[in-house]
């Protein structure tokens, strides 16, 4: 009888792990570039502007994905979205199993960033349905899973520089596993889930107060000043956020004089950090979300700020510790986010109100690389990722106003 009931339990989050083991798999397909950004460079003579630009350019099609998908999701319901982008995702990947021009990659990463933009807005729409007296801490197991992706991605890289791959480069055997387990996933999801979701279908979904006339109720919701200020806290953060992740590798190698080795390895902890998302997102159910919101926010800027500061000076263990330090603040920050999103819009335009902000936040996110890039190379990295604490250290303060006038 025992052993029943905790199968019966394990059931039960089946929703959750599926729909987290594809958002791994989109962040880990993200997080597999940075890392890759020396090898581009070398074999097809490309700048970091280049790159950064390129990388630009697939945060700018994820971050274009958010409202339409979570608007579909809001009609048709979240199982065909979400299927359809991991598809999307793993074809892109299968892509670049063969030696290939430049162009092709850029053309595969934009589809990579309309694959993966399906899944994140119209996840917590449904996890947030499924989990209702636990969203928060189903989102911050979603976001662990996401956030392993970067910690997994630079050592399936090292792993996979040895290997003799008759196709091409060693590292196309990367995207060849990443594609082949998309579409796995995707067949996965889409038999299971609905099985368990009975109402998230499109007849339900069709209820939903959403017409091709009433899209303006989705922007509607940025007039309400406390909503708009904390969209402005999320748009900040993301800038930084994504800014940071992108270079963070060659900003050790570089800036800070550690090996590739060495780099690659902080790189996979600043990920693994991202395990306090299951101590945050469970909190934030239960003590509030403003409060851990000012607080993972600040341990973010006072990191940054550290890490840039000690950079010539400091040794690679407390480069590390800071560089960890900043992976505390912004993970511990993210399941919070979507919680508190999550409570803040309503029920029927859920999916597309999500999407709004996520645009939003993404957009910003997108053109980080590029600014990033650009300013190392005319400034150097040390301006350039003080521009991105400046910007969390924003973040915190709109959210420490948020917090006193609640």
């Amino acid at each position: 009888m025992a052993l029943r009931e905790t199968v019966d339990r394990l059931r039960g989050y089946d929703v959750l792990v599926l729909t987290a083991a594809i958002w791994f798999l989109a962040k880990f397909l993200r997080y597999a570039f940075p890392p890759l950004f020396d090898s581009f460079g070398a074999s097809y003579g490309v700048s970091n502007a280049v790159l950064g630009t390129a990388y630009t350019g697939l945060m700018l099609v994820y971050a274009a994905m958010q409202f339409p998908s979570g608007v579909l999701a809001d009609r048709f319901g979240s199982v065909g979205v979400i299927t359809a982008g991991v598809v999307v995702a793993a074809v892109a990947a299968l892509a670049l199993v063969v030696d290939s021009p430049f162009l092709v990659l850029v053309g595969a990463m934009l589809v990579m960033g309309a694959g993966t933009g399906a899944h994140k807005t119209v996840a917590v729409r449904l996890l947030s349905r499924a989990y209702p007296e636990r969203t928060g801490r189903a989102l911050g197991v979603l976001d662990t899973f996401g956030a392993f992706g970067g910690v997994v991605a630079p050592a399936v890289i090292v792993a996979v520089a040895s290997v003799s791959f008759p196709l091409g480069d060693s590292w196309r055997l990367l995207f060849l596993g990443a594609g082949l387990l998309g579409l796995g996933l995707g067949a996965a999801f889409r038999v299971r889930v609905p099985r368990r979701l009975p109402n998230d279908s499109a007849s339900d979904a069709a209820t939903a107060a959403v017409s091709a006339g009433g899209i303006g109720q989705y922007t509607t919701l940025l007039r309400d000043p406390r909503f708009a200020v904390f969209a402005l806290l999320t748009v900040l953060f993301s800038f930084t956020y994504n800014g940071f992740v992108a270079f963070a590798p060659l900003y050790l190698t570089q800036e800070a004089g550690l090996t590739d080795a060495t780099a690659s390895l902080l790189y996979s902890a600043l990920f693994l950090a991202s395990l306090v998302q299951l101590v945050t997102g469970d909190l934030s159910d239960r003590v509030g979300r403003l409060p851990l919101i000012v607080g993972t926010l600040g341990i973010a800027s006072v990191s940054l700020t550290a890490l840039i500061v000690l950079t010539g000076t400091a040794g690679p263990l407390v480069l590390g510790a800071a560089l960890v330090a900043v992976g505390i603040g912004s993970h511990g920050f993210r399941p919070v986010r979507g919680a508190y999103l999550m409570s803040a819009i309503p029920d029927d335009v859920a999916g597309g109100g999500l999407g709004v902000v996520r645009t939003l936040l993404m957009a910003a996110g997108a053109i980080a690389p590029a600014i990033v890039g650009t300013l190392s190379e005319v400034a150097g990295f040390r301006p350039a990722f003080g521009l991105l604490a400046v910007s969390v250290a924003a973040a915190t303060a709109l959210g420490a106003v948020l917090w006193l006038l609640e």
